[in-house]
């Protein structure tokens, strides 16, 4: 009687891995540019939210108070728990911010405003990711430049919005 071993070869198990390593080697790098893209829409999508949040807190203050319409520039660093701004009480529309966007607080952004409605936002995720709103200005292939750079992006980011008449 005749015992038949049964398994793979060597020489098949070697033609699997290479196989496997062709496939790893082509699929790599394209999923690392998708993880990028991502980010990079995560950050913009949280300059657009917190750009709400800021629009619908002036509103309110200028309900209040008529004092959002005298704020022309707002910043948070990552570490404060506070925004600096001027033309208003910064604790006040910080608090209000916060209510209306929780997340606010995770992460360091820069506005600019003009008559009470924010012109632009630019909004640093982590020290690599920065979005803005309006959107557009941060993309995969120039996302380096602004890294972490609010002033820049936020400059940037003006420049797409048309100047208003008084």
């Amino acid at each position: 009687m005749k015992t038949t071993k049964k398994g793979f070869t060597l020489i098949e198990l070697i033609v699997v891995i290479a196989i496997i390593g062709v496939l790893a080697a082509i699929l790599v790098p394209s999923m690392l540019g998708y993880v990028k893209k991502s980010k990079v829409s995560s950050a913009n999508s949280a300059a657009s939210s917190i750009q709400k949040a800021i629009n619908t807190a002036l509103i309110e203050m200028d309900e209040e108070d008529e004092t959002g319409a005298d704020v022309t520039s707002i910043t948070r660093e990552r570490s404060a728990d506070s925004i600096t701004c001027d033309g208003a009480d910064a604790d006040k529309l910080w608090k209000k911010i916060k209510h209306y966007m929780d997340k606010a607080k995770n992460c360091a952004f820069a506005a600019s405003c003009d008559g009470g409605a924010v012109r632009a936002v630019a909004v640093a995720l982590d020290l690599k990711y920065t979005g803005t709103y309006p959107s557009g200005v941060v993309t995969v292939d120039n996302y380096k430049t602004y890294s972490n750079d609010l002033d820049s992006a936020l400059a940037a980011a003006e420049e797409k919005v048309p100047a208003t008449d008084d």
